[in-house]
């Protein structure tokens, strides 16, 4: 195991497809797993991150917590991937960006339809909402990123195995195209 590199994953605001696309490496987890040790992933239900060669993340920055685990997973991750649209630019989360913050509290809480004993949370055990859902290179140094919404498997291979072989990753058009 020692000469394994370490690969942790987390995820901040987002909808955990960019984990499942991981996942969706099949068999391939299998080959993976002879060079790689995993570290905080869904494969081990690791809580914290340990230092680690390569740390994958997937999801934006929304709220206060997401800061600080965002935070920690870059101080012990030598490699930091920004993985899916979330991470790269806010994805669907930030489609709220464009509304006020209380604007949207408001109509989720107190004035939507089918609310039923309106009030907005207001709990210290919750974390405190930003006023935009940002992507992480605003907050953190990120060293790659891995577009997609999700990426595929494929492009997980591809990137991971490249990194793991010590070349340069270089994604292929006909694995990161859109049309």
């Amino acid at each position: 195991m020692a000469n394994k590199l370490k690969v942790a994953t987390t995820s901040l605001a987002g909808c955990f497809g960019c984990h499942m696309s991981f996942l969706d490496l099949d068999e391939r987890l299998l080959a993976l797993i002879e060079v790689a040790e995993f570290d905080r992933s869904p494969l081990t239900d690791i809580e914290h991150c340990h230092p680690c060669d390569i740390g994958l993340i997937e999801g934006g920055v929304c709220n206060s917590e997401n800061v600080h685990v965002l935070r920690e997973f870059r101080k012990n991750c030598k490699i930091l991937v920004a993985v899916g649209a979330c991470a790269i630019n806010g994805g669907l989360p930030a489609l709220r960006n464009h509304i006020p913050l209380e604007e949207c509290l408001l109509e989720a809480y107190r004035d939507g339809i089918g609310v039923e004993n309106p009030q907005i949370p207001n709990d210290p055990e919750l974390p405190l909402l930003l006023d935009k859902v940002r992507p992480i290179h605003e907050v953190v140094k990120v060293d790659y990123f891995l577009p997609g919404c999700p990426p595929s498997a494929d492009v997980f291979w591809a990137f991971l195995t490249a990194l793991l072989d010590g070349r340069e990753p270089s994604l292929p058009y006909d694995l990161v195209h859109y049309d």
